[in-house]
């Protein structure tokens, strides 16, 4: 064996470092919609091992240990509730997410801050009431000005979401990869095309 083998080995693998495991509720939902519940497979097949979860899907790979076989878990749903938080904590990337990623005054995606609508100098406050997402070029023409004399209109008032709106605005952001035995369990409740 040459030296790089078990460097090319660890870097490769067999693609099971890759298999990650859709976590749902007890009440069969995914614990988060942004970011997707998924664990590593090493924490999918331990929970599975201790008989904390079910396993639902499973990938075609095998995991080996000198005791036991075992498929890696695509799909695995809690045996415990969960009960999701009902407070959103206020945090630049729920603060996104409330806003859809888009800037609050011009719809912009891309290059995103935030800003305060009333300003700081002038009283505002860092809260859900006064913060939206904005893009550096909109933030910089507002500057410290009140909003209505800089020109600029909210797309919509800032306010505290609620933890399940949250959950539901997150869903239209599914991750760059979805594996085909996940898509069942991620919008079933969602209305069906007629």
């Amino acid at each position: 064996m040459d030296g790089n083998f078990r460097t090319e080995f660890v870097r490769e693998g067999g693609g099971v470092k890759t298999h990650a495991a859709l976590v749902l509720n007890a009440d069969y939902r995914p614990l988060s919609y942004y970011p997707l519940s998924l664990w590593p497979w090493q924490e999918a097949v331990k929970a599975a091992v201790l008989d904390r979860v079910n396993i639902l899907a499973e990938y075609d790979e095998v995991v080996r240990s000198p005791s036991l076989e075992i498929r890696i878990p695509s799909v695995v749903v809690l045996k415990d509730y969960v009960k999701p938080q009902k407070r959103v904590a206020f945090t630049r990337f729920n603060l996104f997410l409330r806003d859809e990623f888009c800037c609050q005054y011009c719809g912009a995606k891309g290059d995103l801050t935030f800003d305060h609508v009333v300003p700081r100098a002038a009283g505002g406050v860092t809260s859900w009431e006064n913060v939206v997402a904005a893009c550096q070029r909109c933030n910089l023409r507002k500057g410290s000005k009140p909003l209505r004399y800089s020109g600029l209109n909210l797309r919509k008032p800032p306010r505290q979401p609620a933890a399940e709106e949250l959950r539901n605005v997150g869903r239209k952001f599914p991750p760059g990869h979805l594996h085909e035995s996940w898509v069942d369990f991620l919008y079933w409740d969602a209305e069906l095309d007629a």
